[in-house]
């Protein structure tokens, strides 16, 4: 079965400005999100790459634009089942305000039983993301052969969910995962289970620094939708 290559989105104007973007239009990268993506195609230049499946927000087609200006024949599938979980009326919120929320210690501690209202239940999000892989896989084994290798740009908690999936992890622990903007994470999946032979892996070490409590920091609770990486 193929391997999948997840990417999560460049950094982006609302990971810097502290705001929970879900589907918010006219969220673009910032400058170093689109430094990010420019060295995308330069860190995937081994891969043979088959296909590339993003989800439609802007930040995401942003991040796949120069990988695609170097593969121009790198076919392009946009999937609305690897888009940002649907946070409703926190959609434009900033994250030091949510953080007083009830919900939020749900989100953090119970993920399956929370819904954001307005929006959709973290479950649902896990599900779809997951039901889209495995129709992804399925095709393009199908297509391009059990040996294949695809990419999937995609956002913070959608990664993370799947990344559990992979683990055999229950969503209930997604949380303790960490993927920071466009970093790279492969999971190659066989016909009984996948292996995660690659983590949240940007190609430094900068993440690792210790950093500054900054507004709204929960002592160590994950920031929903991802972080904003290293400073």
């Amino acid at each position: 079965m193929p391997m999948l290559i997840l990417v999560r989105h460049g950094r982006s104007t609302a990971n810097t400005a502290g705001v929970l973007a879900g589907w918010t239009p006219g969220v673009a990268l910032d400058e170093r999100g689109a430094a990010q993506a420019a060295a995308l195609p330069g860190r995937l230049a081994g891969l043979p790459l088959a296909a590339a499946v993003t989800s439609p927000l802007q930040r995401c087609r942003e991040t796949l634009a120069p990988l695609l200006a170097a593969r121009p024949e790198l076919p392009l599938h946009p999937d609305d089942r690897i888009g940002e979980c649907h946070y409703g009326d926190w959609s434009g919120r900033k994250l030091a305000e949510l953080a007083d929320e009830p919900l939020m210690n749900i989100v953090q501690q119970h993920p399956s039983a929370a819904a954001f209202p307005g929006g959709e239940s973290m479950r649902a999000m896990h599900t779809r993301a997951v039901e889209a892989v495995r129709d992804w896989n399925d095709r393009i084994e199908r297509e391009h052969g059990a040996n294949a290798v695809y990419l999937m740009c995609s956002h913070g908690d959608v990664i993370k969910a799947l990344v559990a999936d992979a683990l055999g992890l229950h969503l209930d622990l997604f949380q303790r995962i960490s993927v920071e903007p466009c970093s790279v994470t492969a999971i190659r999946y066989t016909p009984t289970r996948p292996f995660v032979v690659r983590l949240g892996d940007t190609g430094d070490f900068a993440g690792l620094a210790p950093r500054e409590e900054t507004t709204g920091d929960r002592g160590g609770d994950a920031a929903v939708g991802g972080d904003a990486g290293a400073p």
